[in-house]
């Protein structure tokens, strides 16, 4: 795989059983990248073995007085410098490519995943420990899949110095060969305290960061309350706390780099001493003490590899254990096990008794906006569920349409029979016919979607913000998130998408509750027109919206318990009286007493439109 081929395809499969075994997973998924990074680091490594044997060769030749001899030892040490620098510089490029492709494969793997859950994954993940995965942890990850390769060059050529400095002098080459593994094993006692001190270091962080995602989500909120203050102090507390963990993480990591420096020292110095010895004695010759100890010299670069190695293990582990909490949630207990349907017919929840029939438009009250979001969600297909040993386990039956359960059918084909368009939709940054150019039936045009949703204000406001487009609204840019806009623009947009779109069922959450009362008619009469024929069900408490639905549905701590329509049920059901007019208590109180449960409110002035039709009120605007 080179870096012009990303992204992947298909990135794959990922064995999610534990952080070890998904590290190992992406190296054999890397396989072909890692032998050829381990083909050139050999080059490289035994490039530079090869030196001390040349230099030894020219410090006995001029020993010697031999002008042939040192001539060919320049031209070995010249050979070797072409060899060296080319393994080296195709080490580097082999090395990075295999950390680049090791990321974008995890990238991918979680931009997957992501999309996979939804909703359902900030539920079960902290959104700051999602953004610590995709953003630091895939980079550990990749350092670590890099600095495979170039560990086992490394170590490959130790065996294959020491083996040859025995040979050529046992004399010297045993006692190197003898220490070698000593000074790469040295380490192991301490890696363990530093591993623990790491994963300390990157805990703190990862709660500090979603520290500050949860402050920065909410800074809105905070301001209005003047307690930006308070969560600064937080973050500034638990930052230090991060810069002491990382202090004491530093301080193991330099007693280990520490020990890697005054171990092979000790070995040179008794080298030197041993092998002056040897030499003045006449028992070896100079040029062979100059071999020995450039070549140990020289090895203690591969011996930086060890610790690379275990760095980059001990940051990748965690590293790796946290992206498998993310990839190995599932968006239901139970996976697919119906292929080949799409599913049509009535959508009924077995959890509240919520039942949308086909072809209807089925509007919902509830009294809690929180409950009504996590039944939307259900709606959806993205079922609750709770943790139990480390899988999801669900708190609620699947939602069922056409009697087939959501959760049991793949994920495209249950995404292309219900589409939820939540409270807050997200408009990305592009021209509004890119927005609107979204996986759909074909059978709603943008037109018809955007005149259903009333969108003629929007239409003006961007005709006349596209100088450079002849006026054209539909290749006007939007601004990331729809800034450029008024909520209630946004809003409207945001339908006319999910119009286009034209699903089986369609799911929407307050779709008017930041528009004003003249606009919300107009829309719920253009949702109704142009989704005759269509199941829709929308969460709503205005009574125009209620007004202009087939069905009503009264969902009451968490059970739906009065069905009917909107006038009907103002009229015989308290509950969904109060939650609709506003009622207060001591309102309900002295309307029941005057006229009785069953009996018809006092209404205000604000609640008269709710009593008309819609027609009337259109009219009348």
């Amino acid at each position: 795989m080179q870096i012009r081929d990303l992204p992947y395809s298909d990135p794959g499969d990922p064995d999610v059983r534990s952080g070890p075994r998904f590290l190992f997973w992406l190296g054999r998924n890397q396989l072909g990248g890692q032998l050829k990074s381990l083909s050139w680091g050999l080059l490289h490594q035994l490039g530079i073995a090869g030196l001390p044997v040349t230099v030894g060769l020219a410090v006995q030749a001029v020993i010697d007085r031999s002008g042939g001899r040192l001539a060919l030892a320049g031209g070995l040490i010249g050979a070797l410098g072409v060899l060296i620098a080319v393994g080296d510089t195709m080490l580097h490029r082999t090395a990075v490519t295999n950390w680049i492709t090791a990321a974008a494969r995890v990238h991918q793997l979680l931009a997957r995943k992501t999309a996979e859950l939804g909703s359902a994954l900030t539920r079960r993940v902290a959104a700051g420990e999602v953004v610590a995965v995709s953003t630091g942890d895939v980079e550990k990850i990749g350092w670590f899949v890099e600095a495979l390769s170039r560990f086992a060059a490394a170590a490959t050529a130790l065996v294959v110095i020491c083996v040859g400095l025995a040979i050529y002098l046992p004399s010297l080459g045993l006692m190197v060969a003898l220490a070698m593994p000593v000074l790469a094993l040295a380490v192991l006692p301490l890696l363990p305290r530093a591993t623990r001190r790491a994963d300390e270091q990157r805990e703190k962080a990862g709660k500090a960061t979603e520290l500050a995602s949860d402050t920065v989500a909410g800074l809105r909120v905070l301001r209005g309350i003047g307690g930006e203050e308070l969560f600064l102090g937080r973050y500034r507390r638990a930052s230090q706390e991060v810069r002491r963990a990382a202090v004491r993480s530093a301080r193991m990591w330099a007693l280990i780099s520490a020990v890697q420096v005054l171990l092979p020292g000790i070995l040179l110095i008794s080298l030197v001493w041993y092998g002056a010895t040897l030499a003045r004695d006449g028992r070896i010759d100079v040029g062979q003490l100059v071999t020995v100890y450039s070549a140990a010299t020289l090895m203690l670069f591969p011996l930086r590899h060890f610790e690379e190695i275990a760095m980059a293990y001990s940051f990748s582990r965690p590293s790796a254990q946290r992206a498998v909490r993310v990839l190995s949630l599932h968006r239901s207990a139970r996976e697919a096990t119906v292929e080949g349907v799409t599913p049509t017919g009535d959508l009924y929840d077995p959890a509240s008794g919520l039942m949308a029939p086909r072809g209807r438009f089925t509007a919902v009250v509830c009294g809690d906006p929180d409950e009504a979001g996590r039944l939307a969600e259900r709606l959806g297909g993205h079922a609750e569920t709770g943790e139990e040993d480390e899988k999801a386990v669900a708190v609620a039956p699947s939602v069922l349409l056409g009697g087939v359960a959501l959760d049991e059918i793949p994920l495209d084909a249950a995404r292309a029979a219900v589409l939820v368009q939540d409270k807050d939709p997200v408009l990305l940054s592009g021209t509004l016919r890119e927005l609107l150019d979204v996986p759909s039936s074909g059978l709603v045009t943008a037109d018809a979607a955007l005149e259903a949703a009333r969108c003629g204000d929007v239409l003006s406001a961007l005709a006349q913000a596209s100088a450079d487009n002849d006026g054209d609204p539909m290749r006007t840019r939007i601004t990331e998130r729809g800034r450029s806009l008024s909520g209630g623009q946004r809003q409207r947009l945001a339908l006319a998408r999910s119009l286009v779109t034209d699903p089986e069922v369609l799911v929407l959450d307050e779709p008017t509750s930041a528009v004003d009362s003249h606009t919300e008619a107009r829309v719920a009469a253009g949702i109704a027109k142009l989704r005759q024929g269509r199941t829709t069900v929308a969460f709503a408490s205005s009574p125009l919206l209620l007004d202009a639905a087939d069905r009503v549905a009264l969902v009451h701590q968490g059970t739906v318990v009065a069905v009917g329509n909107h006038r009907d049920l103002l009229r015989t059901e308290p509950r969904y009286r109060a939650v609709v007019t506003r009622e207060t208590d001591e309102e309900a109180a002295a309307t029941n007493a005057s006229n009785g449960v069953g009996g018809v409110p006092a209404l205000k002035s604000d609640d008269v439109p709710a009593m008309k039709n819609i027609e009337e009120v259109e009219e009348r605007a």
